[in-house]
């Protein structure tokens, strides 16, 4: 048994600024011993994986017609000044044995229902929460936190096939908190540019469940699985981030060490090949790895840019009132002689819209793409928009059209585009993701209420289709009649369906219907209150989680792997249709030429402006522009708003003298600092706890 102190990381600002991490505490677990004992390795594994990444973008295997690579190389940060020390790839770190150890630990830790603030509790993280992180931590090893996420995705999945369910959920709860002090450690460890790329591999480099299996286990997987695509190694890959997602592990997600990397995706600042499920036009020539963007290295024409989730958010946003405004041209001159131009205009556009949602359906599939704030509606608008189009058909071929049915199917759409309108201004409105929550609720509400009132409308219209009124003068209403007094005491609207009760049976007519009043709207009622008011409660009272939740959404989503999105509506019907018999009569090389001088065509305009920005914006925060600035007063000022508190608010923002940190540290030590004491954990072989 081995004692094993947590190191704490340096809370002093001012002396970590004159410090410089060089090192990093590699883990070594000795199963034989049980022990586990820390070396210190003269290079930080950020610096080996940085040199392993410059090495892989720089690799001979460029081809000469392939300047638009070269370029995009160009951009990345130059590394090769560290220190040429090779770090672990990620192709031969042991996945499958991981992810097998990782569910062995978790479910001899915890076999009672924790919960999270449980788990966070003194004595819990110290017998089961610590012990687990500090033998899991390995730094050489970025594919821990994948595994301990993938863990949280099968016992989620256990949950609704076992009897010992509230277990299971603490086992995924304890996977993910895990997972979330992990990733912390490493951000604590490697707070500069370096540990940047180190936490971006961990979060988005992808890696395949089966990885590191034995042959046997992997030949019977792969002869039990479809492909749907070759992605030339890469098929089967997910991320850590990925399963975040799928897991709404909202904890991990809201962590400061994942948005670091979330906001330097969205950004642009790391840049990435994302993992899809299936590609509409698929162009995988190259496949680069993670890496730091520098935008003066850049082309001006990058048409990598397109996929950066910031400006990919802008782009789409301007499609979207693009073709919002068409509809409203179209609805407001529906009934004008000679106006059918708008709709053809709206009817082709929205086309390529559809097919761009489509295609960010296929590309994540589904389960990510529904925990997108507004994709409910597109959903809704992608099934309006073609039963319109089925009736516009019908309406041409009746000799109806310029009017017929489908103009009428159209006027429903408003709602749900000026709905889905506000989502998109205000993605990151609390009251709209608690709305989402609360329309998911009622849906599922309504649903086992209409079906329990077709029950009713069954039982009354059975009844007064009975022997004993057959002989009656009372004219027997159909069943819609009676679908509408029922309706209406649902709503409180109206009591004739208690009046007219007496007619369908004498005793058990009035009994349906005051059975069906009290379960349809006052229990139905108080029931569906009380529902939304809790999942507003719980979204309120973690609302920087959910806020942060649904920005990674947008921001995984937002890196885009299909070359169809980089082709705006509707030329991307045009590129389907051309490009796609193109890809199977020329070699790959040749299609990724074709297609990248398509999009740089077509994109020319917004490429320049985005480069034009990125360029100013680097070269305004660089040293140039600080001397720049530093010698024009007129450019030497920040504006702070009408704040009169913007003095305190600035005096953070500067940075102390070497000398004054060196007199606050002889005032203050950090070693004469009080802190919180730090107990000893005892880690055994077995890792059981005890409670």
């Amino acid at each position: 048994m081995t004692i094993i102190r947590r190191r704490r990381h340096n809370q002093n600002t001012y002396h970590s600024n004159h410090r410089t991490r060089n090192s990093c505490a590699t883990g070594i677990y000795s199963p034989t011993s049980a022990t586990i004992t820390f070396s210190i390795a003269p290079v930080s594994f950020a610096s080996k994986m940085i040199e392993s990444s410059s090495k892989g973008l720089l690799a001979p295997e460029v081809h000469a017609h392939d300047d638009d690579d070269m370029s995009e190389t160009e951009a990345c940060i130059d590394r090769r000044n560290r220190h040429p020390i090779p770090a672990v790839p990620p192709s031969s770190l042991p996945v499958y044995m991981t992810i097998h150890r990782v569910r062995r630990l978790v479910a001899a830790a915890v076999d009672e229902p924790y919960s999270l603030e449980q788990l966070k509790d003194h004595r819990v993280n110290k017998e089961i929460v610590r012990p687990l992180v500090d033998r899991l931590y390995t730094p050489s090893d970025i594919s821990v936190v994948y595994c301990l996420l993938a863990n949280r995705v099968q016992f989620l999945r256990e949950q609704s096939s076992t009897v010992h369910q509230t277990v299971t959920i603490a086992r995924a709860t304890l996977c993910e908190l895990a997972a979330t002090l992990i990733l912390r450690r490493l951000h604590e460890e490697h707070t500069s540019e370096d540990g940047l790329l180190l936490l971006s591999h961990v979060l988005v480099e992808g890696f395949d469940p089966f990885q590191g299996a034995p042959d046997s286990v992997q030949l019977d997987t792969a002869a039990r699985q479809w492909r749907l695509q070759e992605r030339e190694g890469h098929e089967r890959k997910l991320t850590a981030l990925e399963l975040a997602i799928i897991s709404e592990s909202k904890t991990f997600i809201s962590s400061p060490a994942c948005q670091r990397v979330v906001n330097a995706v969205y950004e642009g600042q790391v840049i990435y090949t994302p993992l899809s499920v299936m590609d509409i036009l698929p162009d995988h020539y190259r496949h680069h790895p993670i890496s730091l963007y520098d935008p003066r290295k850049a082309p001006i024409l990058n048409h990598y840019r397109l996929i950066v989730p910031r400006w990919r958010n802008a782009v789409e946003m301007c499609q979207f009132l693009i073709l919002l405004g068409l509809y409203v041209l179209t609805m407001m001159y529906r009934n004008d002689e000679g106006t059918e131009l708008f709709e053809l205009m709206f009817s082709i556009y929205t086309a390529g819209w559809v097919l761009s949602e489509l295609a960010a359906i296929a590309e994540h599939g589904w389960e990510v793409h529904s925990q997108s704030l507004w994709s409910f509606l597109d959903l809704t608008f992608i099934f309006i928009y073609g039963a319109y189009v089925i009736a516009r058909i019908f309406d041409i071929y009746a000799g109806r059209f310029p009017l017929g049915q489908g103009l009428h199917i159209l006027c429903i759409a408003a709602p749900v585009l000026l709905t889905r309108l506000a989502f998109t201004l205000l993605p990151n409105n609390i009251v709209f993701i608690s709305v989402r929550a609360a329309m998911s609720d009622f849906m599922m509400l309504t649903f086992l209420a209409t079906w329990c009132f077709v029950g009713f409308l069954l039982a009354l219209q059975w009844l007064i289709d009975s022997d004993d009124n057959s002989n009656t003068t009372i004219i027997t209403p159909r069943w819609s009649i009676i679908a509408k007094w029922m309706l209406w005491i649902w709503f409180g609207l109206d009591g004739t369906g208690f009046d007219e009760a007496g007619n369908f049976h004498s005793v058990f007519g009035p009994a349906l219907m005051v059975a069906f009043a009290f379960l349809g709207n006052t229990l139905f009622l108080t029931l569906t209150i009380a529902v939304l008011t809790n999942t507003f409660s719980r979204i309120i009272a973690d609302a920087t989680g959910e806020v942060a939740f649904r920005r990674t959404v947008l921001t995984f989503e937002g890196v885009k792997s299909d070359a169809i999105f980089a082709y705006p509506p509707p030329t991307n019907i045009i590129a389907l249709v051309v490009l796609l018999p193109l890809k199977l009569l020329v070699s790959p090389a040749v299609f990724h030429t074709v297609n990248v001088s398509l999009v740089r065509a077509l994109n020319a305009p917004a490429l320049l402006l985005i480069s034009l920005y990125e360029r100013r914006r680097s070269w305004s925060g660089g040293v140039l522009g600080r001397r720049r600035r530093g010698k024009n007063p007129f450019l030497n000022w920040h504006f702070t708003g009408f704040s009169p508190y913007d003095n305190v608010q600035a005096v953070f923002k500067t940075s102390v003298p070497d000398e004054m940190g060196d007199a606050i540290e002889r005032l203050d030590p950090l070693e004469k600092a009080p802190r919180t004491p730090i107990e000893p954990v005892a880690v055994d072989a077995d890792i059981r706890f005890r409670r």
